[in-house]
């Protein structure tokens, strides 16, 4: 997958699970206008939660019903949805809504496939969640080097405005496309007139965001899950997933299988079986990368682990932004590492020692380490570094890069050996399995 393209993978398979967000596509394999979204779905239930005075379905208002379903965050922090639902709504004054459709993760493309296929369920999302926290404004946040993206979604929201179906304003923005500009501070920062770029102190954004108020920034599927647990109710949210880790989610699959695709999924489905939706692998498998760029390595052994962050975390990953890389047996692993590490320190804010000095000099290092060219220390330098690395930078972007080297360094641990005493293996010379965008710094976080 190149990570310029703006366009989404176009292959959506059916699953185990029944497609809930991507039902739409499923039912005509295309995307959903106005009046197809509003006949699949019903109304929108925007009027009858301010009807009700906050009320979703009955007594259980929109924020507890998205409590009650167990909703955590699908941008990859994973965090309870309700309680940041909360924590803006309980601040004084008029708040403000953000959908985050930045997607900045080169090797994801589900947030990019969601809105093409299914906006309405996103904005109806969003404008729920204005409703629930009293916001007045939502802002739309995208790449501006998606234009066929803004040029879709623009027009799904003219076909609201001219249907009057939105209590607030909706407005649509271009942001630098960086790395780092798809952290919640770094949108709030542009969004005030300042740089894309990620802030590392107080006050969090549900304090003072966006013109000083009260700010809720939630990713694009995140949205689409409470606009869907707004007309149906938790227990049915509920009936896909595992009782830790209910509903489903989205997953872009690529490298080694046959049919990389955009998938929906429920948590706890084994790796395995993902890989055989997304057609299987097409040859014996090195391991898999989870999470992306700032996610893990897997060994193949472990690849009947369920999809879930309890199941995982013993493995030192998590299901993240939900992007599963296979990565072929007649690839390199470390090369493949290299190539993301130099992109994640090219892409960094710069703003602190971690970011700066440290993810340079690891990502030095393992480009010297995946060559053959390392020196008797390298090996400890890595395990020293990656370690000094996390908690330290004023985001959490080192963290990620040290998770990377962290876990390739454990699950190519061979590879690694053979590295240091014999030089890089013939794999190494390869062109890398996972495409990496340019490493060159945005010009501009304007």
């Amino acid at each position: 997958m190149n990570s310029s393209d703006t366009t989404p993978l176009t292959r959506a398979p059916e699953t185990s699970t029944a497609p809930r967000l991507l039902a739409g596509w499923h039912a005509t394999g295309r995307p959903d206008t106005l009046a197809g979204h509003l006949g699949r779905h019903g109304p929108s239930p925007v009027a009858a939660v301010l009807a009700g005075r906050g009320r979703c379905g009955g007594a259980m208002s929109l924020v507890d019903a998205v409590g009650a379903a167990g909703l955590t965050g699908r941008g990859g922090a994973g965090f309870p949805t309700a309680r940041k639902l909360r924590a803006v709504a309980e601040r004084r004054g008029r708040a403000v809504v953000v959908v985050n459709a930045m997607e900045s993760e080169p090797a994801s493309r589900k947030d990019r496939f969601l809105l093409a296929m299914a906006p309405h369920l996103v904005l109806d999302g969003a404008v729920l969640a204005a409703t629930a926290v009293g916001a007045d404004t939502v802002h739309v946040c995208l790449p501006r080097d998606r234009s066929a993206q803004h040029e879709q979604l623009g027009a799904a929201l003219e076909e609201r405005r001219r249907a009057r179906l939105d209590p607030v304003r909706l407005r649509l923005h271009a942001l630098p496309p960086a790395y780092v500009a798809s952290e919640s501070t770094s949108l709030v920062s542009w969004l005030n007139g300042g740089p894309a770029r990620p802030g590392g102190g107080p006050p969090r954004t549900h304090e003072r965001g966006v013109a000083r108020r009260p700010t809720l920034v939630h990713n694009a599927e995140t949205l689409a899950h409470i606009a869907l647990i707004a007309r149906h109710g938790p227990d049915w949210f509920r009936q896909a997933g595992t009782p830790e880790e209910p509903g489903t989610t989205l997953v872009t699959v690529s490298g080694a299988v046959a049919g990389p695709a955009v998938l929906e999924v429920a948590p706890g489905t084994p790796l395995t079986a993902v890989l055989d939706l997304a057609g299987g692998p097409t040859e014996r498998l090195h391991g898999v990368l989870l999470g992306g760029f700032a996610g893990a390595w897997l060994p193949e052994a472990r690849l009947r682990t369920p999809l879930t962050r309890r199941d995982l975390a013993p493995l030192g990953a998590a299901p993240g932004a939900g992007v599963i890389v296979a990565l072929a047996g007649s690839a390199c692993g470390l090369t493949e590492t290299a190539g993301m590490l130099a992109y994640l320190a090219a892409h960094s804010a710069r703003q602190c020692g971690p970011c700066r000095f440290g993810l340079p000099a690891v990502a030095e290092d393992f480009t010297a380490l995946a060559a053959g060219r390392a020196d008797p220390d390298l090996l400890s330098r890595l395990h020293r570094r990656t370690g000094l690395l996390p908690d330290r930078g004023a985001c959490r972007h080192p963290d990620g890069a040290a998770r990377l080297a962290a876990s390739a360094l454990r699950v190519f641990a061979d590879d690694v050996d053979r590295h240091l005493a014999h030089g890089a293996c013939p794999a190494a010379h390869r062109s890398p399995q996972i495409p990496v965008p340019s490493a060159a710094p945005p010009e501009t976080w304007r």
